[in-house]
């Protein structure tokens, strides 16, 4: 990058960046449809857009697991290694994601990311060798960072503050809503013991309907409120500096909101904040990670079917489409590091219970309940608090970084329980392992204490009511 600006490309590109940016700013757009705040269709949108790619791409993965363990025979191992290429990628790339959401902006790249997925899925059904499903689930993993979850939480997180939990756990919740039938269709599709569509062809269906939807999808995103004369939540500027003069007159002190100025990456990687979090999300997402490559050949593995592995998948996505919501309220009242705490021990408790639990459908469907719970509420608050303790300012970059050290976690997780299985016959070990670790990680979201912003002697961006300063001059 250092060489690109000292040619003089990178301000070439930069200016280009600039005008495409204002293209975009005045293309039209409601500031009301049907009285609703855009915000909020953007909260369905996003929510579809997840559906699309994060269910083919991870809460179906052990379906898939499924098909070409019987397809071509490889192990766990094996399988598993495919999910570990796709964090060594989200490692490296993850930051640039989230300098390119913070540049691009979100409309761009779904389109991009849509588009780069649709073509893994294509590449995927005509998987015939190990090598080359290693490298379609590259490219799939590719198009999900660029287009998924990264830029459409850095929009819900420009587009609400006050409801910022409860918008993004709306969004999860549409997701959710959507598996409960993508789920069960991509089992009852590929099922090996079925002469049905089979795993080639039902991976183009998917490819060809990203590449489609690709376009319409991104023509309704919109990235920041400020760009079409709106403010986050649908406040009027009345309201908003009616808001702001209240709190300065409540506090008594010179400070300013952090979520309207925000901290810079720099800053932000200076906190505790940064790294307990970044750190607890990690160690709390991979045994989550673990069971969407692993629940469905575990169950196959009790003597069950794909079709009822798919079943206990589709009652966790409900559990948890319900706790999105709920955590999402909860987390807009009271402190988010508490109910994480809470929500990330619940999913502790069902990994015990599967784990250790005897090797019934009853055991298997009461897991289901209970991890629905634990991840289902706790997963808006795991963005919520960053957008809470960081603000707008550099979100999306934000976010990329902090995926370093939770793929580094994310890639062991899957890989091992591969590995222990093909070596024990069993998970007992490995999911015993990552239930420990994800309570490890409710602890450290509990001591991660909101962070204060000294820009000056005279002037501090509150984030939050804790001891923890970072001074910007640092």
């Amino acid at each position: 990058m250092r060489l690109l600006r000292r040619a003089g490309i990178w301000r070439k590109i930069d200016k280009r960046i600039h005008v495409l940016n204002v293209i975009d700013q005045v293309s039209a757009i409601p500031t009301k449809a049907r009285g609703v705040f855009y915000g909020w269709w953007l909260v369905g949108v996003s929510g579809f857009v997840m559906v699309i790619t994060t269910t083919p791409m991870f809460h179906a993965m052990g379906l898939w697991f499924v098909a070409l363990e019987s397809a071509f025979g490889w192990n766990r191992t094996q399988l598993s290694v495919a999910f570990a290429l796709t964090r060594v990628e989200g490692g490296i790339l993850g930051p640039v994601e989230g300098y390119l959401v913070d540049r691009l902006g979100t409309r761009r790249l779904v389109f991009i990311g849509l588009t780069i997925m649709g073509v893994g899925m294509l590449a995927f059904g005509q998987t015939h060798s190990l090598w080359m499903f290693y490298v379609a689930y590259l490219i799939m993993a590719l198009g999900q960072g660029l287009g998924s979850w990264l830029p459409l939480m850095t929009m819900l997180n420009n587009w609400f503050d006050k409801r910022r939990a409860m918008a993004m756990g709306w969004s999860n919740s549409v997701s959710r809503l959507g598996s409960l039938l993508m789920i069960p269709a991509i089992a009852w599709s590929i099922d090996p013991e079925a002469d049905r569509l089979g795993f080639r062809m039902t991976a183009t269906i998917i490819g060809l309907t990203l590449i489609i939807l690709a376009f319409p999808l991104s023509r309704l995103i919109r990235n920041r409120p400020e760009d079409y004369g709106l403010l986050p939540d649908g406040e009027t500027p009345s309201h908003a500096q009616s808001d702001k003069a209240a709190n300065a007159e409540a506090e008594d002190s010179p400070t300013t909101d952090a979520s309207e100025i925000g901290f810079t990456v720099k800053q932000a990687i200076w906190t505790r904040a940064f790294w307990l979090i970044s750190i607890g999300h990690g160690l709390t997402s991979m045994v989550l990670i673990a069971m969407m490559a692993h629940l469905a050949p575990m169950l196959t593995d009790r003597g069950h079917s794909i079709q009822t592995a798919a079943f206990v998948v589709t009652v966790y996505s409900a559990t948890s489409m319900v706790f999105q919501l709920i955590g999402g309220y909860i987390g807009d009242r009271v402190p988010k590091r508490f109910a994480l705490f809470v929500f990330t021990l619940i999913q502790a408790l069902a990994v015990f219970i599967l784990t250790f639990g005897p090797e019934t459908l009853s055991i298997a469907y009461t897991f289901a309940i209970l991890f629905g719970i634990g991840f289902g509420g706790r997963n808006p608050l795991t963005v919520s608090i960053r957008g809470e303790y960081f603000g707008r300012r550099s979100f999306g970059k934000i976010m990329g970084v902090s995926q370093v050290p939770m793929n580094v976690l994310l890639l062991i997780a899957p890989t091992m329980a591969g590995i222990l299985r093909d070596i024990q016959g069993n998970y007992t070990t490995a999911f015993g392992i990552l239930a420990v670790l994800n309570v490890f990680g409710a602890i450290l979201f509990l001591f991660a204490l909101k962070p204060n912003l000294v820009i000056n002697d005279s002037e501090t961006i509150r984030s939050g009511s804790s001891q923890e300063t970072v001074n910007d001059r640092r």
